[in-house]
């Protein structure tokens, strides 16, 4: 019995199917068969009852993913604890939000690179909804989003809060007042695509005046849509980071609303499991290099 067979037989629990085990082990589904194999074959027992269509754990099974758990922990543990960073060797699949990559997401390369020079870093940028779907199916290991506080099955670290405001250009005639979502909504609406963290939050602002917004676009980008917006094209939910230049040099302008948003929190998520592994150390480093509004 080895490590790396409990590591594969944990993971293939954990995610499903041996196929995901193998993506996420960077290993082929043949593999991560024959380290269960072995597994069964050095305990004398079956763990899994390939009697059904999908392969379930037997009673030893169950037992022994507690062991493994367990087991798993330590040894991350003694490595984190006790060898050099500089030794530690693997690899971190992460996603991150436009506003973040954006941002600080440099520094966190950087540093990154000082601390775990031997560890690989594999990074994806899209929309939060995307990226947590993601994260369940284990194809990345780490998110850093906003808006998804709670999550089941995932540990998460506070990055700090980004103040989201209503802005369009100048060009586009609002007057300077204090605006109700029923009066913003005579305003074509540029917004992110359903999988965007505010789009249920935005949606539901409105339905609180009984209004309905009318979207002259849905957007993957925050970029685009704050192109769009600078273009007098409509009224855009923006974060006020990253455009403050615009908004001083009048390429856009801030709207007042009455019941505005709270700012917005952003997450380091990564799975429940192990109590030490890359994915929350990088998580750490995020949340130390972090400038967000703590």
């Amino acid at each position: 019995m080895t490590l790396q067979q409990l590591e594969t037989f944990f993971w293939t629990v954990n995610l499903g199917s041996f196929s995901a085990a193998a993506e996420r082990l960077y290993a082929t589904q043949s593999t991560v068969s024959m380290r269960i194999r072995e597994l069964e074959n050095s305990l004398g027992v079956e763990l899994f009852d390939r009697t059904q269509r999908k392969a379930r754990l037997t009673p030893k099974g169950r037992e022994l993913m507690e062991y493994a758990t367990r087991m798993l922990d330590l040894s991350t543990e003694l490595e984190h604890r006790i060898a050099a960073r500089a030794s530690v060797v693997g690899s971190v699949r992460f996603g991150v939000a436009e506003v973040i990559s954006t941002t600080w997401l440099p520094q966190l390369i950087k540093l990154i690179a000082q601390r775990y020079p031997h560890v690989r870093l594999e990074i994806e940028e899209a929309l939060t909804g995307d990226l947590m779907d993601d994260l369940a199916k284990g194809e990345l290991e780490l998110v850093l989003a906003p808006g998804y506080t709670r999550q089941q099955n995932a540990s998460t670290l506070s990055l700090g809060k980004v103040p989201f405001v209503w802005m369009a250009s100048p060009d586009l005639g609002l007057e300077r007042r204090v605006y109700r979502p029923s009066q913003l909504a005579a305003w074509p609406v540029i917004g992110l695509k359903p999988e965007s963290f505010h789009y249920s939050a935005i949606e539901e602002w409105f339905r609180r005046d009984h209004a309905r917004c009318q979207y002259l676009a849905r957007c993957k980008s925050v970029a685009v849509a704050a192109s769009m917006t600078i273009a007098g094209m409509g009224v855009s939910y923006l974060p006020i980071r990253g455009y403050e230049a615009d908004i001083a040099q009048g390429r856009l302008a801030v709207i007042d609303v009455e019941d505005p948003f709270d700012p917005v929190e952003f997450i380091a998520a990564f799975p429940q499991g192990h109590a030490y592994s890359l994915a929350r150390s990088v998580a750490e480093l995020a949340r130390e290099v972090s400038d967000f509004e703590k």
